[in-house]
């Protein structure tokens, strides 16, 4: 592998459309492959399933490619991986060593060795290398951002997320896994720091992966943070609340696009020994509308255009696993092969 990406490919992205492929025709990569057609930047599909990557291919009007032939094309500047996790590592070394930029989905490995791994790799490579951290990009999390940034909420003391629902299931993947890292990803943006202590559990119901997780951080500035994950919900939930010393603030991606960012500018003082405090109205703040995938997209093309850093590079990725690894250390469940109730 070359210490930095070659010239040739660098001159060739500056001031152009990269040319970028997606590895992965399932539900999320055909999102992926569908928001890069609209860009412009779609250079090829590939799966493992022949059919299904000819499919997405005559949707798209993109090449539909084997995987292998992906990293051999030199026409393709970039790579999206959008795979089952445990299939992320392997492929995005693979890419990287064939100089093209990558953006690998969530997470990024399913060991914190693979991870650091692909860090090291990307940046001996000098390729862009982008973690699929999608709520990063969505417009309400960049207003939330704005409010912190702003002091409207004042010191920011505690935060909690819950991502709740019914579903998915994965063979390989817990609800911690497969859940966990959006939230985890806006809290470490939000801190800007890694936590120093971690603890976790999670339960498994239907069968021996958790399919409830709880994960409590404590970071250096002495800021709290708590996770719970479900995919065994009866209802959808996903909001990230923040507390703050001045206000309050709740990111709910379920609520309708004119609600999905509220202020409360809650007041709790203490006065002759006593607490007091006082309930404000919510005060919904507005947003412009857009598609954090489009958003995603189009910053790494940008990326990729003008050899800028990524928002969400590889290394956030990584800062997630940590916290992930950390935090299944306790689980509580049923054997593998416990039956479900229902079945």
């Amino acid at each position: 592998m070359a210490s930095t990406i070659s010239d040739t490919k660098q001159a060739a992205a500056a001031g152009s459309t990269p040319a970028i492929a997606v590895i992965g025709c399932g539900y999320w990569g055909s999102n992926h492959a569908r928001t890069l057609a609209s860009l412009g930047a779609l250079a090829g599909v590939a799966d493992r399933n022949r059919e299904r990557a000819e499919a997405l291919g005559r949707e798209t009007g993109a090449r539909a490619l084997d995987p292998e032939a992906v990293f051999d094309d030199p026409s393709i500047d970039g790579v999206v991986l959008a795979l089952p996790p445990q299939s992320h590592a392997d492929n995005a070394l693979r890419a990287i060593a064939a100089e093209k930029h990558v953006l690998v989905e969530k997470p990024i490995a399913l060991e914190v060795e693979d991870g650091e791994a692909i860090v090291r790799a990307a940046e001996a490579a000098g390729v862009v290398a982008m973690t699929g951290h999608v709520l990063r990009f969505h417009p309400a999390f960049e207003g939330l951002m704005r409010l912190i940034e702003d002091g409207v909420l004042g010191r920011v003391r505690y935060i909690h997320s819950h991502r709740v629902g019914l579903g998915k299931f994965h063979p390989e993947n817990d609800a911690l896994w497969d859940i966990a890292p959006h939230d985890l990803s806006l809290i470490l943006a939000i801190t800007g720091e890694e936590p120093e202590r971690i603890s976790g559990e999670g339960t498994a119901v239907v069968d021996h992966l958790s399919d409830f997780a709880h994960l409590h951080l404590t970071f250096p500035s002495g800021l709290r943070s708590h996770v719970f994950t479900s995919r065994l919900n009866p209802y959808r939930e996903r909001r990230l609340t923040i507390v703050g010393d001045a206000a309050m603030a709740v990111f709910d991606d379920v609520a309708d696009w004119p609600q999905k960012l509220v202020l409360y500018r809650h007041k709790v003082w203490q006065e002759d020994g006593q607490w007091s405090f006082d309930n404000a109205e919510p005060d919904y703040v507005p947003i412009d509308k857009g598609m954090p995938l489009t958003r995603e997209c189009a910053h790494f093309i940008d990326c990729i255009r003008t050899g800028g850093k990524p928002l969400t590079p590889v290394s956030d990725g990584l800062a997630v696993m940590r916290i992930l690894a950390a935090g299944t250390v306790r689980h509580k469940g049923p054997q593998p092969g416990a039956p479900w109730p229902g079945r």
